[in-house]
């Protein structure tokens, strides 16, 4: 943040452009391993508005919320970047991007959810091995009980 708190101004006007555009929800990993799900005859509520966080991917039932992690947005171990331009700013939006995502899961976990996240660059096929496996472990909990708040 700036000193008055506010976004700085862009140093790229056609960045920041570019930047503004890119999609918050069905993004094309999203969308892949959603494809995915459905074919393997899975059924499921997509950005559920009345969970904390919105999850991607929410099986109700099952009570199992799955997010599909942006490299950039969520600070990949492996991919994610902090842009040279307006570092500090940048630095301290994507911790918080991360921070929240703790608070979200946190908040999933006390009403009694389990939360999976997946990195974008995760393969599609995949992501869906292992949610159908968490989806199909948590249809059979018979008592729901506090658990990890992260699955990588």
């Amino acid at each position: 943040m700036t000193s008055t708190g506010r976004r700085p101004a862009p140093l790229n006007a056609l960045v920041s452009a570019q930047m503004s555009r890119m999609p918050r929800a069905s993004t094309r990993p999203e969308l892949l391993i959603r494809r995915e799900l459905h074919r393997r005859g899975m059924r499921y509520r997509v950005n559920h508005k009345l969970l904390p966080g919105r999850p991607d991917i929410a099986f109700t039932r099952a009570k199992l919320a799955v997010f599909i992690d942006g490299c950039f947005w969520h600070m990949c171990p492996l991919h994610g970047t902090v842009p040279k331009n307006n570092a500090a700013w940048w630095a301290a939006k994507l911790q918080r991007n991360v921070q929240r995502d703790r608070e979200k899961d946190d908040q999933l976990s006390a009403l009694g959810w389990t939360v999976a996240h997946f990195w974008e660059h995760e393969d599609p096929s995949d992501v869906a091995d292992r949610v159908e496996t968490l989806w199909r472990r948590e249809r059979r909990a018979p008592e729901r009980g506090t658990r990890s708040p992260r699955h990588v």
